[in-house]
């Protein structure tokens, strides 16, 4: 099995794309890192305790940055109220965190060092515990294998132009780029073209046990987000697929740039895709989810997490 190591800021998208991870036969969670991104850095590991208690998670879990590298911290919660994770009745379990003493980046850091393989790392929010990673252990950032990340992509939702995971720390996406990582940029245009329902919301219900009750509370109230009747885009669950299945999420080279100075434009992931001849690549970006595939997955591991109480 390959091991996957998760950064996340514990929105409902991230914990999707927990389930997804976890339920996969070719993958298991190594840990689990916490930055402050959806929600202030204690409302995330709120979340993260809730889910541990509701789903017996036995890997480790590592709080780490709570603010970006400059300046004071954005959050979602024009969006996703002040829990960063919303629900339509029932809410995750309030429970204590026992998280490790060891801060985010070092314990990516030995991950890193101890894998065997070189090792893949998702990362769901803004990069910043990556980041300090990058400039603490230069050498062993580039040993990892794989950095998938749900974010940046064409056009914003956080701005019109700045997509929110890249707008919340751009210094830290800068950093990160410079740092050997191998990137690959789920961007939200990608994310954008699989999409979630209150219908899904509803199936997931049908399985009837308290996961799923709780589970499809929360679903509900994320679908909400894009209006009535409307299907909503399910972001970052995008990015465990690319992991889980490669084959349906479409990547091309390109040179990535993340826009730090300009007023409007702050956080904006400039691509250039013409590449070699205008510049060298720097990452990988996706282009294109197959929607289908994608929403099998996800909503498979949904299940899956949700059938049992054990």
């Amino acid at each position: 099995m390959i091991p996957v190591w998760i950064d996340t800021d514990m929105g409902f998208d991230d914990l999707a794309a927990i389930c997804v991870i976890g339920a996969s036969p070719d993958h298991s969670i190594a840990g689990l890192s916490l930055v402050a991104g959806n929600a202030p850095l204690a409302n995330v590991a709120a979340n993260a305790a809730g889910a541990v208690a509701l789903f017996n998670w036995k890997f480790p879990v590592h709080p780490g940055r709570n603010r970006p590298l400059i300046g004071p911290l954005a959050t979602a919660s024009y969006v996703l109220g002040p829990r960063g994770m919303a629900s339509a009745g029932r809410h995750l379990p309030e429970a204590e965190l026992k998280a490790s003493d060891t801060p985010a980046w070092r314990a990516i850091a030995d991950h890193v060092a101890s894998s065997v393989a070189p090792a893949t790392i998702l990362a769901l929010g803004p990069l910043t515990n990556l980041a300090l990673f990058a400039l603490a252990e230069p050498e062993l950032a580039r040993r990892v294998g794989s950095l998938v990340w749900m974010g940046g992509g064409v056009g914003g939702n956080h701005s019109a132009a700045a997509e929110f995971n890249a707008s919340v720390d751009p210094e830290a996406l800068a950093i990160v780029l410079e740092s050997g990582m191998p990137l690959r940029m789920v961007g939200i245009d990608t994310c954008r073209q699989v999409r979630i329902s209150q219908a899904d919301a509803e199936a997931l219900r049908s399985y009837g046990t308290d996961r799923a009750h709780i589970m499809a509370d929360l679903l509900s109230a994320y679908a909400a987000i894009a209006g009535p009747d409307a299907r909503m885009a399910f972001y970052d669950p995008v990015a465990a697929v690319a992991i889980v299945d490669p084959d349906a999420v479409t990547f091309r080279p390109a040179y990535v740039e993340a826009e730090l100075h300009g007023g409007a434009t702050r956080g904006m992931t400039v691509i250039e895709w013409r590449v070699p001849r205008r510049a060298e690549a720097n990452a990988l970006v996706s282009t294109q989810a197959d929607e289908d595939r994608a929403r099998a997955v996800i909503l498979n591991a949904l299940a899956v997490c949700c059938k049992s109480e054990s």
